[in-house]
């Protein structure tokens, strides 16, 4: 009882597939594929240009935005 053959395997692809229909199956997996490759994309642009630029550190302006409040986050000891 431990581990599935290549029967159980195939029966539930046939249940998969009859459920859910070839057409819709064929969607989500370009969809999965195209979610993939925008993840890789976005990790190899994030690490190419971020390395040598520190990130922009917010000052202390007297801006003309009234709602925003300006706090500094102080440790707890």
């Amino acid at each position: 009882m431990g581990s599935f053959s290549i029967w159980h395997w195939l029966i539930v692809l046939l249940i998969v597939v009859l459920v859910f229909g070839t057409k819709k199956l064929k969607n989500m997996g370009s969809d999965l594929g195209g979610a993939v490759k925008g993840f890789k994309d976005g990790m190899r642009d994030g690490s190419s240009g971020d390395a040598a630029a520190p990130p922009q550190q917010v000052t202390s302006e007297k801006s003309a935005d009234k709602s925003t409040i300006d706090v500094e986050a102080k440790t707890k000891s």
